[in-house]
């Protein structure tokens, strides 16, 4: 079996507003193993630029050198392909690169298909709901947004706000709410950190519209500052940013025990591939805090891989009622990879 590293440029289908800037290309490297010509896994690793603690200059090489390590090992196995603890600690400091070795290794246990999960997603029988996401825009251009996604059929809402000005926004979010009731549309933000010295008042205001939750409310790195808005917030609290680079579980033990935020939010190739998720998703529910996931502007393969995962959770826990999951970003680009997704209304699907 031969490992293989190739770099992918993705083009966004229109401008992807982000705290980080506007993106109009996202580059990717798939990592793919093949026994001759036949493709027996490929995964995605795609960190995010100025974002991914794995954000490095000399990624390619790094990866390719896990690539060596990772081909040695496969071929030294026969079935129940698997990444050794050794090289998954070795990789935990590349959170985006273990998540595509891990998606690799997923697809080779499923004997070469996509479908990656023994669920009623990967039959096609269960879709997974998830939110319509707004991009940063201007006025008109959310408020349209707005309005497509509701005419589409979401119940859950997600806004990035922080972009433009906070009454227009707050003037968005009240316009839904003037229509939809909290029961009819659940409706999220992402400040990406955007709010200063008057994030409570800002909390206050938003709460006032009956919101689900505020991601990210002030910008990563303020433990004791964020500790105190989770604890008198009137709004919940999810962390996104916060939690990139905390790769250690002693270091996760440490935020959380901090912090106390009412959710976290997990993307496996920001936050540690999906063995660092689960750890983050063990500690959470052993301290009573939520969690949902997202992807992180992967492509379908990416997204692919995070969904089966994504269902094989829910479904190990029996979730009959799951909340909306952030796993609509696959189908933003105009050269995606061809996979059998599928959005209809507010569920992604699986349709082999």
């Amino acid at each position: 079996m031969r490992v293989t590293v190739r770099p992918y440029t993705l083009n966004f289908k229109q401008p992807a507003g982000t705290s980080r800037g506007i993106y109009t290309v996202r580059k990717v490297w798939y990592v793919e193993v093949r026994d001759g010509e036949r493709l027996l896994g490929i995964g995605e690793c795609a960190p995010l630029p100025k974002l991914s603690c794995d954000d490095i200059v000399d990624y390619e090489d790094v990866l390719r050198s896990f690539a060596q390590n990772f081909e040695d090992e496969i071929n030294a196995q026969n079935t129940n392909f698997s990444l050794s603890n050794d090289l998954k600690e070795e990789m935990r400091p590349y959170p985006s690169m273990l998540f595509g070795f891990e998606s690799a290794v997923m697809q080779m246990n499923a004997g070469g298909s996509t479908a990656l999960s023994s669920t009623a997603f990967a039959r096609g029988e269960r879709g997974i709901t998830i939110n319509g996401l707004i991009w940063m825009g201007t006025f008109d251009e959310m408020k349209h947004r707005i309005e497509e996604k509701m005419r589409l059929g979401f119940r859950c809402i997600k806004l990035k706000i922080g972009a433009i000005d906070f009454d227009n926004e707050l003037s968005l979010i009240r316009m839904i709410r003037e229509s939809f009731s909290p029961e009819q549309i659940e409706i999220r933000v992402d400040a990406n950190g955007a709010f200063g010295d008057d994030a409570m008042l800002k909390l206050q205001l938003l709460a006032e519209n009956h919101l689900h939750s505020i991601e990210q409310p002030i910008r990563a790195g303020q433990w004791q500052k964020m500790a105190g808005l989770c604890a008198a917030t009137p709004l919940p609290i999810a962390l996104d940013e916060e939690l990139i680079g905390i790769n250690t579980l002693s270091k996760k033990i440490e935020l959380l025990d901090t912090i106390r935020p009412q959710f976290i939010i997990l993307k496996p190739s920001l936050h540690g591939g999906f063995c660092g998720a689960e750890e983050w998703i063990r500690l959470a529910e052993e301290r009573g805090i939520g969690w949902w996931v997202t992807s992180a502007l992967e492509s379908n393969v990416g997204l692919n891989a995070i969904a089966h995962w994504c269902a094989g959770l829910q479904e190990a826990r029996s979730d009959k009622t799951p909340m909306p999951q952030g796993l609509g970003t696959g189908m933003l680009f105009t050269n995606n990879i061809d996979y059998p997704l599928h959005i209809e209304g507010e569920r992604l699907y699986y349709k082999p």
